[in-house]
Formats: structure tokens, C-alpha cells, sequence
């Protein structure tokens, strides 16, 4: 079940919990975005804005939670947005073999409304995608979900709204890596409060350090909750060498490494006990099956979950695997998450929404998706929606937002909720 009510400066969804009668008005995009870049006519992009100021995040899924919370008195809504963090979460506390065991994990990706709010209903329709098409795990606000375009207030939400809707159902992995060991630290603090089951960290990146550094870094972040180390050096300009690694698996929140760099770094990892999950998808079937990886973070699983789960559980099938090539080839055309931002506008899933600097692929390369889907087969994708070629002025690109006094009262809110939380895990 999608969860609906959430803080509307940062998410907006199509009801009201509290109020139901107050009207929702889809209006086109020139009124609803009126600090977005417009390509042309964005008519396929229409905002569910609501009129109210107050819309406090709520989750259907916490209720039914056989939770025991601590007896702690709080007035009102605000009551009823703190109090899913203030429980004893001894006996729900991920250990880190339940993240070693997931072999299909899919960094998911974060659409985007008009006015460049985060679009939940969408964003909750492909995470129920993904449980369906077999998708174990969900990496939230990384790199395929943009998560360094997001603010932090805006990405510990997204992750606590994804525990809270999903977290009985899927493993949510918040992305919490920053170059910054002190805002890393604070980040997955915030994560692991507001319920995340495992943080996934990259190396700090622009500003490299050494590899004394690169240990203490991750030193740092591993005593929160069970990790996974993210290892990309073609975006991070920094390989996380096997020295590294091996100076931090004996971590017993060590869950594993992404690992971008290939078959033969895989295969000494898997050699010594190290779980590992491989980093490209067009690698992922020969990593799994020939080179003893767990399974892959997957950007593929967005659009075709079972086909993915498949290939991940079902042994080895070079056939399915080259029959998915041409798409895996094509998501990587131009960088991560350009291509999948593209694809999942074509498939109706996403709004054709891009924050900048993203843009979407020129139109050859959308007729190609069209032409990749059609020989894939359109039952096998998420969404049920005829593939379309979208013209250029169909995309809205969002180049700012505005500070509203509601975001700051819900920071306000926000760090309330952290160290209660944190109190209570103390306590």
C-alpha cells in the first residue's frame, strides 16, 4: 500500500489523511512550476498540488506494525509524525546477514513533480513494482536516485518515508556516503534513526585522501548498522583498493562492496569470504554465476525487476542475459540516471521531470529505447502504459526551488524526530 500524506514542500502526493475534503487541483505546469526551466509545452506533466500548508508524514504501514512504543506524551499531528521513531527497536534491528542474503538490489530511481517536489505516488508505484518483480533490496537517494541533488532533509525523508511505507517488505538501503566524514557520520545517524536497514558509503570523492584515510572514513560510519561500501572510482576518481577492504571486512556491520571494477577484483573478494554485489549490469550474469558474487545493485531491475530477478536466482541463461544487453548497453549510453529517467517517462511510469544538470537523451536515442522495448516485449517492463517517443517539449527541467517557512519549521520537526529517536535508543 503507497503511502500518501507527506510534508508538502518536499513530497506531494493525491490525498489528505486529515482533511480528505479539501479540494486537490491538477493544474498544468505554467502555473505549478513557476521556478522550472520549460523546454516547451510539458503537457504531459501535471502536478497534484494541494492547498494546504500542513500535511504531516504518516504511514499505514508503521500502524500495522506490532511496534511497542515507549510511553512519551506529545500533543496533536506533530504527535503522530514523531512517534513511529520512539519504539524499542531491539527486536526489529537488521542484522547485517540479512543484508549478505539479498541477491537483487535496485537502486531505485526518484521522480519528480512540476514544480520539482518529490512525486510519490510514482515513487511508491515503482517500489511496489519492484516487490512484485522480485526486487529484495531498494538503494534510496544514490546515484540512480539522485541523491546528491537532493538536500538532506530532503533525502533522510524519502528514506524514512520508504521504511515506512515499504520497510516490512523490502530491505531500504539509504545512501548516507558523503566526501565529508563528519556529514556521513550525521547523515547515517538520521538514516539508521529514521529506520533504514543498511547504509551504503562511497569513498570521499573530488577531495581523495590516502588510504590510512579511506580506513578511517569508513571506520567511522561502520560501528551505526550494517554497511555496504560503494566502489565506482569512474565518479568517486578514486579506486577502493583490496587494502582497504580488507582492513574493514572484519567489521561485523561489514555487510559488502559494490564493486564497479570488474570480474577479477570480484572473483579475489569472493575468494576470501568477502560478499559482494557487482555494480554493472551488463557484468552482473557472468559475476554471479562464474565469479561468485551475491548478486547486483542493479539499475536494469527499475524497468525489467523479473527479468533481473531471474537472472540473479535462476542460474546461469546466457540467452536472457543477451537478450538484455542492447538494454543494458543503451541505459549507459550517457551517464547514470540519464537514460533511466528517459526510459521511465517513455513507459508512463515518471513524469518527464529532470532536475538539473540532468537532461534528457536526444531523440534518436529515445526512438532507440522505443524500438529496445518492442523487441524485449512491453509486458516484460514496469507500468502498463503504451511506450511513447516523447518530443523535446514534452520534458521539464527544474533548475531551483523556493525556500518556503514550511520547509524550515519541518527541519525544525526533523531533527525533533532524530534525537528522539535517538534518546530512545539510548534508553
Amino acid at each position: 500500500m503507497a503511502c500518501r500524506a507527506v510534508a508538502p514542500q518536499l513530497f506531494a502526493s493525491s490525498s489528505h489523511p486529515i482533511h480528505p475534503a479539501r479540494p486537490v487541483a491538477a493544474v498544468p505546469w505554467s502555473n505549478a512550476a513557476p521556478q522550472a526551466i520549460r523546454t516547451g509545452r510539458g503537457k504531459h506533466a501535471l502536478a497534484a498540488i494541494t492547498l494546504d500548508d500542513y500535511l504531516p508524514m504518516r504511514s499505514t504501514e508503521v500502524k500495522n506494525r506490532s511496534m511497542k512504543s515507549k510511553s512519551f506524551s506529545f500533543p496533536g499531528p506533530l504527535w503522530s509524525f514523531i512517534r513511529p521513531c520512539l519504539v524499542n527497536d531491539d527486536k526489529f534491528k537488521t542484522s547485517t546477514d540479512d543484508i549478505t542474503s539479498l541477491r537483487l538490489i535496485t537502486a531505485v530511481k526518484t521522480p519528480y513533480l512540476p514544480d520539482g517536489r518529490f512525486d510519490l505516488e510514482a515513487y511508491d508505484s515503482l517500489i511496489n513494482m519492484q516487490i512484485e518483480g522480485g526486487a529484495e533490496g531498494v538503494i534510496v537517494g544514490g546515484t540512480t536516485g539522485e541523491g546528491h541533488l537532493m538536500s538532506w532533509d530532503e533525502h533522510i525523508m524519502l528514506i524514512g518515508h520508504t521504511v515506512n511505507c515499504f520497510g516490512s517488505r523490502i530491505k531500504v538501503i539509504g545512501n548516507t556516503g558523503s566526501n565529508s566524514t563528519r556529514e556521513a557520520v550525521h547523515a547515517t545517524e538520521q538514516g539508521f534513526a529514521v529506520g533504514m536497514h543498511a547504509a551504503l558509503h562511497i569513498n570521499p570523492y573530488y577531495g581523495k585522501t590516502s588510504i590510512s584515510g579511506l580506513i578511517s572514513h569508513f571506520e567511522a560510519v561502520l560501528p551505526m548498522g550494517p554497511t555496504i561500501i560503494y566502489n565506482v572510482p569512474s565518479r568517486s576518481g578514486q579506486d577502493i583498493t583490496p587494502e582497504v577492504i580488507e582492513a574493514i571486512s572484519g567489521s561485523p556491520n561489514m555487510a559488502g562492496v559494490k564493486e564497479c571494477v570488474g570480474h577479477e577484483r570480484i572473483k579475489s573478494y569472493t575468494d576470501k569470504g568477502i560478499t559482494i554485489w557487482s555494480g554493472n549490469d551488463d557484468e552482473c550474469h557472468d559475476s554471479r554465476w562464474k565469479y561468485g558474487a551475491t548478486g547486483v545493485i542493479s539499475v536494469a531491475s527499475n524497468l525489467v525487476p523479473g527479468f533481473m530477478h531471474s537472472i540473479m536466482y535462476k542460474g546461469e541463461n546466457v540467452t536472457l542475459n543477451e537478450k538484455l544487453l542492447p538494454l543494458m548497453k543503451w541505459l549507459f549510453c550517457q551517464p547514470n540516471p540519464i537514460a533511466l529517467n528517459t526510459a521511465l517517462a517513455q513507459l508512463g511510469v515518471a513524469r518527464p521531470v529532470f532536475r538539473l544538470p540532468y537532461v534528457p537523451l536526444p531523440l534518436e536515442k529515445r526512438i532507440e529505447f522505443v524500438r529496445i522495448v518492442e523487441s524485449i516485449g512491453r509486458e516484460n517492463f514496469v507500468g502498463k502504459k503504451e511506450t511513447q517517443v516523447l518530443d523535446d517539449d514534452d520534458f521539464v527541467l527544474i533548475s531551483r526551488k523556493g525556500l518556503h517557512c514550511f520547509q524550515a519549521l519541518l527541519c525544525l520537526v526533523l531533527e525533533f524526530w532524530i534525537i528522539a529517536a535517538e534518546w530512545n535508543h539510548q534508553t
